[in-house]
């Protein structure tokens, strides 16, 4: 089953850039398909997989971090491809 997942790393703290960059940077070096935008990143895969990868780079974010925010959206298809119609 391919899934979509949005997501938003959220550290609270004054250096906010570093750990998000270092999150993004994980998700490129990734076999699933990540494209970016400046309010979040999308990841894109089949659903074992991607969900596996993520359990574990959240995990190191939050290991690195003491207080930090992740949202996340998950949309059951593969939605890399969408183009608006409008």
């Amino acid at each position: 089953m391919k899934i979509s997942v949005e997501l938003t790393l959220m550290p609270l703290h004054e250096n906010y850039e570093t750990p998000i960059e270092e999150f993004i940077k994980a998700l490129r070096a990734s076999e699933f398909t990540v494209l970016e935008n400046p309010l979040s990143t999308q990841i894109y895969g089949d659903y074992d997989g991607v969900m596996a990868f993520l359990t574990q780079a959240v995990k190191t974010s939050f290991q690195d971090q003491e207080h930090i925010i992740v949202n996340m959206k998950i949309v059951k298809s593969d939605r890399s491809n969408y183009e608006p119609h409008f």
